[in-house]
């Protein structure tokens, strides 16, 4: 006998839209899956359409409820600032808090803003220190967009969606899918439960390997961690100070 799925059972997954637990129910109609497929596939070329020409990118992390006022908005606006100064364009999710922030911080320092917003039921709307955004659907489209596109994480303290960036990135360079990728922690005393856990518990154990634990760079500096930043990805990456790529018309770009 092989067990079989009840038809339109969600398993107490609940997301934002109908489509959305449509998709996370489990099998369906074979036609009704590709026509989903096709859909996600026009996700994706959104986003390469709308990202391909912004230039080369650093991608900021961390939390949409810091406001204003909070100390680590205004770390996160420093290092956007710090970014565009260096000739980056500087990605968010596009949201507030210390996103807004970063973007805030390179828009103020003259350089480029980008957003890559998802849909959420609260929380997630386009912050106004945007010049460009995309709005995805599925978070996994808009995760491979911040890979693409970036040359360097920055997280500032943020919680499961920034835990779970900094993680997934961390496995990527782990197993060699990106190499010589700077990952930044900013906020020594947020993230030093992290810190500890890795080469407290995880080293020590011996699930991960004594060069996985030295991933992660972490500094309170806004100033250490853009000159890093720029380091690795001009003495990696070969990136070099010139125009940006331009669009072509016969393309339909």
């Amino acid at each position: 006998m092989e067990m079989r799925a009840p038809r339109r059972r969600w398993w107490g997954k609940i997301p934002a839209s109908p489509e959305e637990r449509r998709f996370l129910a489990g099998p369906e109609n074979r036609l009704l899956e590709l026509l989903r497929a096709l859909r996600i596939f026009a996700e994706f070329i959104r986003g390469f359409r709308a990202l391909s020409f912004i230039g080369p990118c650093v991608t900021v992390f961390g939390s949409a409820r810091f406001p204003e006022s909070h100390r680590y908005y205004q770390m996160a606006r420093e290092v956007g600032a710090g970014l565009a100064r260096g000739g980056f364009t500087v990605m968010t999710g596009g949201g507030p808090g210390i996103m807004e922030g970063a973007n805030r911080g390179a828009r103020e320092a003259g350089g480029h803003s980008v957003g890559c917003n998802i849909e959420l039921p609260k929380e997630q709307t386009p912050n106004p220190y945007l010049d460009r955004w995309v709005t995805f659907r599925h978070f996994y489209v808009r995760k491979v967009m911040l890979v693409k596109y970036s040359y360097a994480f920055i997280a500032l303290p943020g919680g499961f969606g920034t835990l779970d960036e900094i993680t997934e990135t961390a496995t990527l360079i782990q197993t060699g899918k990106i190499r010589n990728f700077p990952l930044v922690l900013m906020g020594v005393e947020f993230w030093k439960p992290l810190t500890d856990f890795i080469h407290g518990t995880l080293l020590k154990e011996a699930t991960i390997d004594p060069a996985d634990a030295d991933i992660f760079m972490v500094t309170d500096s806004p100033e250490e961690a853009v000159d890093h930043v720029r380091d690795v990805a001009m003495k990696a990456f070969g990136l070099t100070y010139g125009p940006r790529l331009r669009r072509r018309w016969y393309l339909g770009e």
